[in-house]
């Protein structure tokens, strides 16, 4: 090749005009549903729950606690789609003029269903089952004893989940003349969200049980939820589920199941 075709091949790249991409890039909006409570523990710093679980809670507290059907009538479905897509993409939500009750509380149990990982994990639910479940002839001196050695064996975050919600659902019965929604009506309506049954044959006994040891868990709240630091939170810190050797059910956890079962 010559010294003019050297000269030539420059002076055309030399004129070649680069152009810049000129669309912004900026971070990605960050989910809120659908993301692992673990994540939510390490974000947030003043509360122990989500801050989108504390809202709808509040919003319910202060607007549904007397709405007749609350958590068994389905709220609007383009409600609860804007206001699901608002908090994926991080903007300001309005729950008082945005939301109602039944909408709300939609959006509370769509948040707890889409968790990657159960409030109960799979591993809880198999362990609670085979104490419980396999045992229904005997009796326990204390079944509350039981579930509160079996319940701090949770993740920190899914601990204070799930006792932020069963405080939550009792102040809903509490209202159960106004709104309809006894103990035995939530045990119901939480227990496939709160314990996810893998599809079988057994699966809808298996639901059954786990709705009335929930029923349990509500009536007997103040007694399986005390505060043990030798217990939950050096369990919880360590991470590593505890295995429990199965124990009998009580009479009184027995009938439970049964009238949940058998309403």
């Amino acid at each position: 090749m010559g010294t003019g075709a050297s000269i030539s091949i420059c002076q055309s790249l030399s004129s070649v005009e680069i152009k810049y991409c000129r669309n912004k890039v900026g971070p990605q909006p960050q989910r809120t549903f659908g993301i692992p409570l673990d994540y939510f523990a390490q974000e947030e710093t003043q509360c122990p729950v989500p801050s989108v679980v504390k809202y709808l809670v509040e919003y319910l507290e202060e607007f549904g606690l007397n709405h007749k059907g609350l958590f068994r009538i389905s709220g609007s479905v383009t409600k609860i789609k804007a206001l699901k897509e608002k908090y994926d993409q991080g903007e300001e939500v309005d729950l008082v003029n945005e939301g109602d009750a039944n909408s709300i509380a939609s959006l509370l149990k769509l948040f707890l269903n889409e968790l990657p990982v159960a409030v109960i994990p799979d591993y809880l639910c198999a362990n609670i089952l085979d104490t419980f479940e396999d045992n229904k002839n005997d009796m326990a001196d204390c079944p509350g004893c039981t579930l509160r050695r079996l319940l701090s064996s949770l993740p920190k975050a899914h601990y204070s989940l799930f006792h932020f919600l069963i405080r939550f659902l009792v102040k809903v019965a509490a209202h159960s003349d106004e709104n309809h929604m006894t103990m035995e009506n939530l045990a119901i309506v939480f227990g496939p969200t709160l314990f996810r049954i893998p599809c079988s044959p057994s699966a809808h006994k298996k639901q059954a049980v786990c709705n009335g040891i929930l029923l349990y868990i509500l009536q007997h709240h103040e007694e399986i939820f005390v505060v043990c630091p030798d217990t939950h939170f050096s369990l919880t810190e360590a991470g590593d589920p505890q295995i429990l050797s199965p124990a009998p059910l009580s009479q009184e956890l027995t009938q439970q199941t049964e009238e949940i079962h058998h309403p």
